[in-house]
């Protein structure tokens, strides 16, 4: 039996180019990485929620949210050519260095504000036997139907298939929308040195609407507009 707990990790870098300041700008009357934070405190499988990050704004909006900031990020963990993988290895590193034993890690991304602690609670129990789930929305372009790709030649064909298939009988294609991934932790730490595609991967569905990932004012506008018609504009959320 399982002695390990289940955590939360947010990993919330200060130096956003897209759009400065993000993970802390106001959305529907709270900083953006506040509603992640609530909707894994509101998840009751989880045992604690860390927040990485190298920005003392962004520890101490995640610190009054109710997550917990063990430490600044260092340095050489902050750059535009960290990866994000060896940032949770870090953060899970240190939290087992205090004795805390881990099973599996949830990392959640701040810029992801719609998803709903309900989502977190399902995609913890998709994929028995998975060594990673991520979640997903259904895909806006088919490989086999409208994606192309140029060859030496300078001309365009279809990504995959020969473009004969009915779009009906086409296979479901899916995008990764970076909101939600379950790691077991012997998965987080293979892949953070190998990468994400060297585990096994097991998929959670989420809508479009969803799926919004924050990275310009125009996404964050859009996510806001989003908010607003789904859940009433301000309205508190887990």
């Amino acid at each position: 039996m399982s002695t390990g707990r289940t955590i939360a990790t947010i990993c919330a870098r200060g130096g956003s180019k897209g759009l400065p300041g993000k993970n802390i700008r106001e959305f529907a009357g709270r900083p953006l990485i506040a509603h992640t934070i609530a909707q894994a405190l509101a998840c009751e499988a989880l045992a604690g929620v860390y927040v990485s990050t190298d920005d003392e704004r962004i520890a101490q909006a995640a610190r009054a949210a109710g997550a917990t900031v063990p430490y600044l990020r260092p340095a050489e963990l902050a750059t535009d050519q960290a990866g994000k993988l060896p940032v949770i290895e870090h953060m899970v590193a240190h939290l087992e260095q205090q004795g805390i034993a881990i099973d599996r890690i949830v990392d959640l991304q701040p810029t992801s504000p719609l998803r709903e602690s309900s989502d977190i609670a399902a995609a913890l129990k998709e994929g028995p036997g998975a060594q990673l789930v991520v979640s997903v929305t259904e895909a806006h372009d088919n490989p086999y139907f409208n994606l192309v790709e140029q060859g030496a030649d300078g001309l365009v064909r279809l990504s995959k298939g020969n473009g004969a298939a009915r779009r009906q009988d086409l296979p479901a294609v899916y995008a990764l929308n970076g909101s939600i991934y379950v790691w077991q932790r012997a998965a987080l730490a293979h892949a953070a040195m190998h990468g994400l595609w060297s585990v096994g991967v097991a998929p959670y569905v989420m809508p479009r609407w969803k799926s919004v990932d924050i990275d310009t004012l125009e996404d964050f506008e859009y996510a806001e507009w989003l908010h607003a018609r789904h859940f009433g504009q301000g309205a508190p959320r887990g």
